[in-house]
């Protein structure tokens, strides 16, 4: 099988896991125990990952905090920055098309009293910058607004983002679980107060991901989320992951070598190739093509048949998806393609095409034969069904 799903996962790195094989038997310290050598030992390890991580999103390592994962990172930052700071404004700005773990999360602060805003989006997927401008009030207290989108590759103007809020002395958050290990990722340039993302988004193990905050603005305070010890600056309590931790590392540091930018590059090759093939398919559309977008994936729609019965005729030969993995269960129409005002049957006939590095240059021609392929079949079957 041909596996085009990296954006709901990737495979953990063989690099990785050797890395991390070692604190699960021999190195098995608990990095808050303090007073022997072999928690001194596991606190290092802990130190050197925070560094790794740091170095590539552009932060200091102290203002890494381990969670279990982007979703955890969400609820931490959102809730933490609500708990905090409801007493001078609950007014929080985000945008549709967000991930579950942040709309989710947003949706839990409105019963408890935050007034939320939802930022809408155009065909592209594109907020507008004027109006979250005048959906500020002097009761907004957080912006969060992700990288890039999850289901369309769609990348949103951080910078722009980050300037608007730091004018006017909001904490920005921005969920970057897609865009770090794809694109360039700097905290510092864009002015971003909180950042999310988790390892297994980029090679590494699943269960691990960080939470960034800016210590320098003025430091933030977030009101915990799992309590239980004080652990990391009293951010976030729990025994450390610290096998998870020493991949997650291992995995950040990997992205910085010539190598795995010059596979970037090449999946955007790939990416490119596979768009102009199934563009000479008749009605064949491109779900957010006009903007800027990350350059592993593709959103396609083919109008003309129905994306369950594509993925039902090739599920032994390709993996790839219809939406987000983490809404999949739910079975319900993508609410990024319905917030950009798409119709029904390009909704019905979309898919999402993400590549990774362990893709090789022939399952390209072999992805687009298939997909092909398959489509020639269920329009056949469509136009059959239609005399009867």
């Amino acid at each position: 099988m041909i596996y085009l799903d990296y954006n709901a996962t990737t495979p953990c790195d063989l690099d990785v896991l050797e890395t991390m094989l070692p604190y699960f038997s021999l190195k098995y310290g608990n990095a808050a125990s303090k007073t022997h050598p072999i928690g001194w030992q596991a606190d290092e390890a802990v130190k050197i990952a925070a560094k790794q991580i740091s170095d590539l999103i552009h932060c200091e390592p102290e203002e890494i905090i381990f969670t279990s994962g982007a979703t955890e990172s969400c609820n931490l930052a959102i809730k933490g920055v609500y708990e905090k700071l409801n007493q001078f404004g609950n007014h929080i700005i985000t945008c549709v098309t967000e991930h579950k773990a942040v709309l989710d999360t947003c949706a839990h602060l409105e019963k408890m009293g935050a007034n939320v805003t939802y930022l809408p989006v155009n065909q592209n997927g594109d907020i507008s910058l004027e109006q979250l401008e005048l959906a500020i009030t002097e009761k907004t207290i957080l912006i969060a607004i992700m990288y890039a989108n999850n289901e369309t590759g769609m990348i949103h103007p951080v910078a722009k983002i980050g300037a608007i809020a730091r004018a006017r002395n909001i904490y920005f958050f921005c969920d970057a679980t897609q865009a770090v290990g794809k694109i360039r990722v700097d905290v510092t340039e864009n002015k971003i107060d909180l950042l999310a993302c988790s390892a297994h988004k980029f090679y590494g193990p699943k269960g691990i991901g960080i939470l960034y905050i800016n210590r320098k603005r003025p430091r933030i305070q977030l009101s915990e989320q799992i309590n239980g010890g004080g652990h990391q600056n009293g951010f976030r309590s729990g025994t450390l992951n610290v096998p998870a931790i020493v991949g997650m590392g291992k995995a950040a540091n990997i992205i910085k070598t010539e190598q795995y930018q010059a596979q970037l590059i090449q999946l955007q090759q790939w990416r490119d190739t596979l768009e102009k093939s199934f563009l000479k398919i008749p009605n064949t559309k491109i779900n957010g093509a006009a903007t800027e977008r990350l350059p592993h994936v593709l959103n396609i729609a083919f109008p003309d048949v129905k994306a369950e019965r594509l993925i039902g005729v090739l599920q032994n030969d390709l993996a790839f998806s219809v939406g987000s993995a983490c809404t999949s269960a739910n079975q319900k129409a993508s609410h990024v393609l319905e917030a950009m005002n798409i119709g029904a049957a390009i909704q019905e006939g979309s898919i999402r095409l993400s590549l990774g590095k362990f893709l090789k240059e022939e399952e390209i021609s072999i992805v687009i034969q298939k997909i092909t392929k398959a489509i020639e079949i269920l329009k056949m079957d469509s136009d059959e069904s239609l005399k009867y």
